[in-house]
């Protein structure tokens, strides 16, 4: 069994685009691969032949589309004891991974946040610049190549990833990252964030837009899953989440109809 698997999720005409990690002097590291077809109903021979290849390295084909279909085929099928999630454009930082791994084991985590730099090297985002225990208040900017996870926890746990959201779901096409997390805490594992940097991923991503009709509300119908069951939390959760959006793409008006899910 590999120590640590880098679990990549793409389309197949996205394949060729993928930099494997360095494979040779890290023997207890593995690849997975999980590729979807898109439109197609299997990804093609001449598709599948632009993957990269390698002794420690699988591929594992499916049909259709939907990110989080495919994240859950990969903490199906992950052998290494952590899984870090990777997209075709990112690359890792060893010594990072390392690192968090070892806060893992020391701390008992089933799931650890770190950060991501840009291609400048510039953090992507403002992220605490100390450790915290995760809550459903302060996980909800979670991205997908920020996680590192226990794979034997989580899969005792149950918990995957919620195919009702994330990319290639019309209505609710994101939100997925943050209710994974959710779901691990209702389950009472621990998870935190420490501010070790794990990866390198381009500025635009999924996440990236604030302040339209359609993203708004389908941020708002993420707090709905986050809380489900208790009746008051989500309008408290959405006030406070999108107070911080105010002048960002949020208005006085638009504020509230995200509270309202308007």
């Amino acid at each position: 069994m590999a120590r640590l698997t880098f679990g990549y999720s793409t389309l197949a005409d996205r394949l060729s685009n993928i930099q494997l990690p360095d494979l040779a002097n890290n023997p207890d590291w593995d690849v997975l691969i999980t590729v979807q077809s898109g439109n197609q109903d299997m990804p093609t021979p001449e598709q599948l032949s632009k993957a990269p290849t390698g002794e420690r390295v699988k591929l594992l084909s499916f049909s259709g589309s939907g990110v989080t279909k495919i994240r859950n085929q990969v903490l199906e099928h992950a052998k290494g004891d952590y899984l870090i999630f990777a997209d075709d454009d990112i690359s890792f930082n060893e010594t990072g991974l390392a690192q968090a791994i070892q806060e893992m084991e020391d701390n008992k985590l089933a799931l650890l946040l770190g950060q991501a730099v840009d291609e400048k090297g510039s953090l992507r985002k403002s992220y605490p610049t100390s450790k915290q225990r995760l809550t459903k208040f302060n996980s909800g900017k979670a991205a997908t190549y920020e996680m590192l996870v226990n794979v034997g926890a989580v899969r005792l746990s149950g918990v995957r990833f919620d195919e009702n959201f994330g990319a290639g779901v019309e209505e609710t096409y994101l939100g997925d990252e943050y209710i994974f997390i959710a779901d691990l805490l209702s389950k009472e594992l621990a998870c935190s964030y420490v501010p070790i940097v794990l990866a390198t991923h381009p500025t635009e991503s999924s996440g990236s837009g604030w302040g339209t009709t359609r993203d708004r509300k389908a941020r708002a119908l993420i707090f709905d899953r986050v809380f489900k069951g208790n009746r008051t939390l989500p309008y408290m959760a959405r006030a406070a989440f999108g107070f911080r959006k105010l002048g960002k793409g949020l208005t006085l008006k638009t504020w509230l109809q995200f509270i309202f899910r308007k």
